[in-house]
């Protein structure tokens, strides 16, 4: 059905062509200059139908031109200079519907069921992909569409100027007036819809970026502006006359021209400096938030117990202090108003610590509420690792206070069987009002 439909879309946009084309030299153009074949006629139209004629070559070419499709025996070759391949996404890329191996900026399209090379996108229009070996034809299609349609404008204008305050034999009578309304009706949206998509291919080629990679690179864009990557270069721009003979041909002069694509498709050129051995980056880069072992197109999924090690396996020792009665110790409630307070001392609400604060072990408290923190802590007296609740998973080494410090004091290359003490040094200038502490002076002001 597709097919059917397609080829019901090319015939419309045919029909287009040809009406908004001949209607005008038939029905306004002719009857203008008094239905006689004449120098100044053939000086108007000859322009006009050869650019129409380049249109249509243009968009039969591609129609009927295969975009191109990976060889069935094809396999990327890992050892030859400028592999792009490898250097570019880490790893031979690979069709998962077709099966296969996929050359560089080569996409599946599910319209056409297979993988194109150089897939900019598929277009409605012409029943087509447009892949390496039709993207030429289709530029030039545009192109001459755009100027078609200007010289078009431009004849049916001069001639609905022409007509005013005219005498009354050179009036256009009732049907070229009629035509001329649906010439401007057809031609001036075709103008501006497909002028619009010209800027944004013609643009394309001169970067040398396909639709499929335009999007891309505005998702490097946003990734690169949210700080989740550093910015990536586009690896396939190799200068702006370079990257219109990669399409178009090297020659210039013919570039208006209908010919064929250079090269096979399977392989491209590289901007200078990206082709080395020791590229630091991967094109297309992939998003860190995507990537879950691995596989960026793989969904996110809770591990089954959140106390896990790095390797997914499960620590058989890490037991929750609530279900093992052997570590489990009677709860002792805070007296009120224990603690440490959270206001420096030169606050005016600052409350210095009581007795009850000094002797209370907080060691042994624990909140009823609080029944998922865990923390490993060593029990120097029975040799177990009791478990305090209430981390997110996180294990911390079970070892005793004397251990980390001597283990720091050897990372500093210090002794560890000497402790250091920091021994202030006294203030060399000191200004008036310095040794009262700033408590008493926020106190002695209220």
């Amino acid at each position: 059905m597709a097919g059917i439909l397609g080829r019901i879309v090319v015939n419309i946009v045919l029909l287009l062509i040809c009406f908004i084309a001949y209607s005008s030299q038939i029905f306004i153009i002719w009857p203008w200059y008094g239905r006689e074949l004449s120098v100044q006629l053939l000086t108007l139209l000859l322009p006009f139908n050869l650019l129409v004629g380049m249109l249509l070559w243009n968009y039969f070419l591609c129609v009927v031109t295969d975009p191109g499709q990976v060889p069935e025996s094809w396999k990327p070759d890992t050892h030859a200079d400028g592999y792009e391949v490898k250097k570019l996404t880490g790893g031979p890329r690979y069709c998962r519907m077709c099966e296969r191996p996929k050359p560089p900026r080569t996409h599946h399209c599910r319209q056409c069921g297979r993988c194109v090379l150089r897939m900019d996108h598929h277009c409605p229009w012409v029943n087509n992909c447009v892949g390496h070996f039709n993207h030429g034809h289709f530029i030039r299609f545009l192109f001459y569409v755009d100027l078609a349609c200007s010289y078009h404008l431009a004849m049916v204008t001069r001639r609905v100027m022409n007509s005013m305050g005219a005498r009354y034999w050179d009036e256009p009578d009732s049907v070229e007036l009629v035509f001329i309304i649906l010439n401007y009706v057809a031609c001036v949206p075709v103008l501006m819809s497909v002028g619009a998509f010209s800027l944004y291919h013609f643009n394309a080629l001169m970067n040398n970026t396909t639709t499929i990679e335009g999007w891309e690179k505005d998702k490097v864009a946003t990734m690169v502006r949210r700080g989740k990557i550093r910015e990536v270069k586009f690896p396939y721009n190799i200068g702006r006359r370079r990257n219109i003979e990669s399409i178009l041909g090297p020659n210039a002069w013919l570039w208006c021209w209908p010919t064929t694509t250079p090269g096979t498709g399977l392989k491209y050129k590289l901007t200078e400096g990206d082709d080395t051995n020791d590229a630091p980056e991967i094109w297309p880069p992939r998003d860190p938030a995507a990537m879950h072992n691995g596989d960026p197109e793989a969904e996110f999924e809770l591990p089954a117990s959140p106390w896990t090690y790095e390797n997914g396996s499960i620590n058989p020792d890490l037991q929750p202090s609530n279900s093992d009665s052997s570590v489990s110790r009677p709860r002792r409630r805070r007296p009120n108003g224990a603690g440490a307070s959270s206001l420096p001392p030169y606050h005016p609400d600052y409350r210095p610590p009581t007795a009850d604060d000094l002797n209370y072990d907080y060691s042994a408290s624990d909140d009823d509420d609080d029944e998922y923190r865990y923390d490993p802590v060593a029990d120097a007296d029975t040799g177990r690792t009791r478990v305090r609740r209430g981390s997110e998973g996180y294990e911390v080494r079970p070892g005793v206070r004397e251990d980390m410090l001597a283990r720091y004091l050897t990372e500093i290359g210090e002794k560890v069987e000497k402790y250091h003490r920091y021994i202030p040094q006294p203030d060399s200038e000191s200004e008036e009002g310095d040794d009262v502490p700033l408590g008493q002076t926020l106190h002695r002001d209220h």
